[in-house]
């Protein structure tokens, strides 16, 4: 798989989505929530992604919605592509997104359902039937959950899928919007930290309003769409260093109902199973760009080397010519290993080198070679080379064993380290396998 540099959902659905035209124009049902500093509302219409972000007293509204692809909602990936159910064909322009359920409705101004919410004053839960944005009115096999609670000026979000496909087969990873959100025109710059000295005060990053909408690396895990006084709304993920966006239209005007839009996303690219049930968490922020940031600082924790242990999910990890035999995960990854080149990929990271001089592999190889290759990417290198890589010996006994590597070995492998590559065997055969049940770097 090439490097990860723009996925197809980043990029394509943005631009198709100016095209797509205006929803129906019915009525939101809305339910709020307010803690005195910030006012936040989800559509009960829209599957009950968030449409409504000020401050408490305001009407200025930071979130767009000229279409039903836009919002602050939970959008997910996974194959075929085309994806065509009982042979339903999507619209032309969104075939290359394959399957994407969205939260709130389809292309074609079809609405998502709730089908349970519920508002106590403290905390908004609404459980939805997504659509399939690219077809016409097609629900997903799964369901959509979310938890939202306000705190001073932030919104913590709880998201989860639940999948109940027909289609059990396992695709490839694809980069997930966790979430995707947008806002209006006043809030066009769009400001990260992308340098190699997170949480020291370096200075921020004004990533540019090209497109095709690119993907960077958030050293930090946040980023925010500021206007030009710098205040504006801002995401902030534990553990997401991947993560994509941009602007489209003309800066600084428009309402949430206007074309002009900001974008952000933070992403892992993962494997999607058909039962798959997948959680994750992020804040959003109201603030000014220093206030953002510092938030930011009071509460992440700084970056560390990883210790992967694959007790109850893969970890971010995904594969390339490889399958693994699905979920739930149960204390190891099992992985086939009967095609050619066979790879393990872990997700986008930050770790310094000098922490991490030695690689802790906790598997059980059942292979045609008695060596296996681990390859890293670096902050200031950011692809996988056979530079940037250590052969190690194995026992393809099928039976666990601790192996330690040496990466500091390498002359390569110094400076900050952005992620990892496990090549069990070369080339796969049927009945190869690697049981994995920890990666660790350490000491």
């Amino acid at each position: 798989m090439p490097p990860l540099r723009v996925f197809l959902a980043l990029f394509l659905a943005p631009l198709l989505a100016l095209a797509a035209g205006h929803a129906r124009a019915d009525e939101p049902r809305m339910s709020y929530l307010d803690d005195g500093r910030i006012r936040l509302g989800v559509d009960l219409g829209l599957g009950g992604a968030i449409t409504y972000l000020s401050r408490a007293g305001s009407d200025v509204n930071v979130v767009n919605s000229f279409d039903w692809g836009r919002q602050i909602q939970m959008s997910f990936y996974s194959g075929p592509i085309p994806f065509t159910p009982h042979g339903k064909q999507p619209q032309p322009a969104w075939a290359p997104l394959g399957w994407n359920p969205i939260q709130s409705g389809d292309a074609f101004g079809n609405r998502s359902r709730v089908i349970e919410s519920r508002n106590d004053g403290r905390e908004i839960y609404v459980k939805c039937i997504p659509m399939q944005w690219p077809l016409n009115n097609e629900p997903g096999e799964c369901t959509f959950e979310s938890w939202i609670r306000l705190d001073g000026d932030t919104a913590r979000v709880r998201g989860r899928l639940v999948n109940h496909r027909a289609d059990q087969t396992q695709y490839s990873g694809r980069g997930q919007e966790l979430p995707a959100i947008y806002t209006n025109g006043p809030w066009y710059r769009l400001m990260t930290y992308t340098g190699d000295r997170p949480f020291t005060g370096d200075a921020v990053n004004q990533i540019p309003s090209k497109f095709p909408w690119p993907n960077w690396q958030a050293t930090e895990n946040w980023a925010a769409l500021v206007n030009e006084a710098g205040w504006g709304l801002g995401v902030w993920e534990p553990g997401v260093t991947l993560f994509g966006g941009g602007f489209s239209g003309k800066p600084g005007t428009g309402g949430p109902k206007d074309d002009p839009t900001g974008y952000i996303a933070p992403v892992y690219e993962e494997i999607l199973d058909h039962d798959i049930v997948y959680d994750f968490q992020y804040v959003l922020i109201l603030g000014n760009l220093d206030e953002i940031r510092a938030y930011v600082y009071a509460h992440a924790p700084r970056p560390a080397p990883p210790d992967y242990r694959f007790q109850k999910d893969r970890q971010h990890w995904r594969y390339v010519n490889a399958t693994d035999t699905g979920w739930p995960i149960r204390g190891e990854l099992k992985v086939t290993l009967d095609q050619n080149d066979p790879q393990m990929i872990g997700p986008d990271g930050f770790w310094l080198a000098a922490q991490a001089p030695k690689l802790f592999l906790r598997a059980a190889f059942h292979t045609g070679s008695d060596s296996a290759q681990v390859f890293w990417k670096r902050f200031d290198a950011p692809d996988f080379s056979e530079s940037q890589s250590l052969t190690f010996p194995i026992l393809p006994d099928g039976r666990y064993h601790t192996y330690v590597v040496n990466l500091s070995a390498s002359p390569e492998y110094r400076g900050a380290i952005t992620g990892l590559r496990l090549d069990p065997e070369p080339a796969g055969r049927p009945g190869d396998f690697i049981r994995v049940q920890s990666i660790r770097l350490g000491r």
